[in-house]
């Protein structure tokens, strides 16, 4: 348990009904197995202790008082173990019997927490023993002590208060109102699920959606544990479905029919953090509830949970094209509504023979289509100057002629070097003025033939440019409407590579090819040997790396240490640790010098779920001091 990861586990054990010492020592195997694996939450089923269908059995008091011995049992092999543990058994109250979850740590009960419904329909008949405990809030005489019991009890771990358990039976699940609406609401991030659900033909999809939607709603890790075999076969058949499910997605599930184990480590950090940013999360501070705390000892694991170091673009590659088309379709219907809106009838595109003028120019045909208009008043002008090579200029002359559009060529070399005579550059000396004197001549001439045409300039430049701030002002960074805005660096790489697979030629696709196999580069140095001198991953660092520390950072708001340990896992064998902090502490200063930039960004669609539009996602005061996140960030040894 560590960073804000909570190691679970949902488990089946083996059980023989009513054999409630066999029962017991089964469970107590599972905690022992847990506590080798560093689980600090432990869900078993819906009265485990002596098995869910002993049906008028429940009514005999040896039943009973050997739930009881075998929970004390239970209770002691938690001791000196470092996390929680739930299980389930009937248990006498006030002369009424109910099924209820006991809460067990360290040797300890926290609490009972009683089922709300009971469900006496069709196969179930939990009516016939056990009472509802609903609203019922108490204490109860156990084993000669008293133990909070109810159906309003929050457990929080003291260490990490992002760890807040709230618990329900089976059936309150199934309900239209869950209990565990209510325990969220007061601030439980994981609900647990002891449950005894009976297999049915089909009944698991429906287990599922309901698990996974549930989560998805309250914004929590469910972890649901069921009965399993050894449940008697009189009527019915048990399947030990053990779900994991955090925030909607599904993080681990049992194979059916088969008693077992399983584990996932939680992020409740990112479950506060979604819950926090979502303004129509209203919290009702858990007046009704009692909040018990416990305590357990942070340590690092390794986590078990994929980290994906490329969190903008899908594994599968079936999800992948889905999503590309996806983002094209946004991206052009964004254009197209703004081509429309101006009664605009031509669009200028700076074309460079890279990756990120590719999209836009690929972007504007598709809008162009959508409108009915004639791609030949697409203007996709190139502007060779001192650092573009034969390479990229052919690319970008070819890409244009084989997608029907205009092509217009502009050599600025001589406007450069006037402007440069002008202002007193040194050509010869390639600094900052060098490169952005270039940049903003070819913005000058793109915004000055939109004018000549009536037109509208497509931006180009890409999301993981601006969040590095590379990109000249009012040069690149500036356009009439900017196509690629929210699209990171290593998604316009897949956008291009999903038009290359899907193009109608041959040679368009041999072109794309191409480009994706050029070094991204913003081509403003001289070439050497008539090969790209400048390559931008050389300067600014991998984007890859960058983002995967944007999403992290923009998405969930995590401490820059913990980007950066999820960074060391996700690139294992690919960067090591120095390479990693190297390039996150220059994300982070230029992210924080450069928002200036993005504070006046033109226009553009939004396409997932990071952006940073200073109308939308990212409102940021562009002078805000980045002291606080570069301190953590040295105060990390390697």
């Amino acid at each position: 348990m560590f960073d804000g990861f909570l190691r679970v586990a949902a488990a089946t054990p083996d059980i023989r009904v009513a054999d409630c010492s066999f029962n017991g020592a089964s469970a107590a195997a599972l905690v022992s197995e847990a506590y080798e694996q560093g689980v600090s939450l432990l869900v078993l089923p819906e009265l485990c202790l002596t098995g869910y269908t002993c049906s008028d059995l429940f009514l005999q008091e040896s039943l009973l008082d050997g739930a009881e011995k075998a929970l004390v049992a239970l209770t002691e092999s938690t001791r000196d173990r470092n996390m929680v543990v739930l299980a389930g058994l009937p248990l006498t109250v006030n002369s009424v019997l109910y099924n209820v979850a006991a809460v067990l740590h360290d040797g300890e009960i926290l609490g009972f927490v009683p089922k709300s419904y009971l469900p006496t329909y069709s196969e179930f008949y939990e009516g016939r023993h056990y009472h509802s405990g609903a609203g019922i809030e108490t204490e109860v005489l156990f084993n000669g002590r008293k133990y909070p019991f109810g159906t309003k009890l929050l457990f929080r771990c003291r260490q990490m208060p992002a760890f807040t358990l709230g618990i329900e039976i089976c059936e309150d699940l199934w309900v239209a109102q869950p209990p565990s609406i209510g325990h969220a609401l007061a601030g439980a991030t994981v609900i647990a699920n002891l449950s005894a659900s009976d297999e049915t033909t089909g009944k698991d999809i429906y287990r599922k959606s309901l698990v996974s939607g549930q989560s998805a709603r309250l914004v929590c890790g469910y972890i649901y544990a069921d009965a399993g075999e050894g449940e008697s076969s009189t009527d019915l058949v048990f399947g030990a479905h053990n779900l994991i499910c955090e925030n909607g997605s599904f993080m681990a599930e049992s194979e059916r029919f088969h008693n077992q184990m399983i584990t996932a480590d939680l992020d409740t950090s990112k479950l506060v953090s979604e819950r926090r940013r979502m303004t129509t999360w209203q919290p009702n501070f858990g007046q009704d509830y009692r909040i018990i705390d416990f305590d357990l000892e942070m340590h690092p694991i390794k986590l078990r949970r994929y980290i994906d170091p490329h969190p903008f673009v899908p594994d599968d590659q079936t999800d992948r094209a889905r999503r590309c088309e996806e983002i094209l379709t946004i991206q052009a219907m964004g254009l197209k509504k703004r081509l429309a809106h101006t009664h605009c009838r031509h669009a200028v595109v700076g074309i460079s023979g890279g990756l990120d003028s590719t999209l836009a120019l690929l972007v504007t045909v598709r809008a162009f289509d959508m409108l009915d208009m004639d791609r030949k008043q697409i203007m996709a002008v190139t502007m060779p100057c001192f650092g573009t090579t034969d390479r990229t200029y052919h690319n970008a002359c070819e890409l244009v002629h084989r997608l029907g559009a205009t092509l217009e060529e502009v050599d600025i070399k001589e406007a450069v070097t006037l402007h440069f005579s002008d202002i007193g550059q040194d050509p010869s000396k390639h600094d900052v003025t060098y490169e952005n004197g270039q940049a903003r001549e070819r913005t000058q001439v793109l915004m000055d033939i939109a004018n000549r045409l009536g037109g509208m300039v497509i931006g180009t430049g890409d999301m993981s440019e601006l969040a590095l701030g590379w990109a000249t002002y009012n040069g690149d960074h500036m356009s009439m409407y900017g196509v690629n805005a929210s699209v990171p660096k290593t998604l316009v790489r897949h956008l291009v590579r999903y038009c290359a697979d899907t193009a109608d030629s041959q040679t368009l696709k041999e072109t794309l090819l191409d480009i994706l196999d050029t070094p991204v580069s913003p081509e403003l140095i001289p070439p050497e040997d008539g090969e790209i001198s400048q390559k931008t991953e050389d300067l600014v660092g991998p984007y890859e790396l960058h983002d995967f520390f944007l999403y992290h950072i923009l998405r969930f708001g995590r401490h820059p240490a913990k980007v950066y340990r999820l960074a060391l896992q996700a690139f294992e064998g690919v960067y090591d640790a120095a390479t990693i902090l190297r390039w996150l502490k220059t994300f982070y200063r230029r992210f924080f010098a450069q928002q200036f930039k993005r504070s006046c960004l033109p226009d553009g669609p939004k396409v997932g779920s990071v952006a940073v539009s200073p109308r939308g996602d990212l409102r940021m005061p562009s002078d805000a001091c980045a002291a606080l996140w570069m301190q953590e960030l040295d105060e990390i040894v390697e």
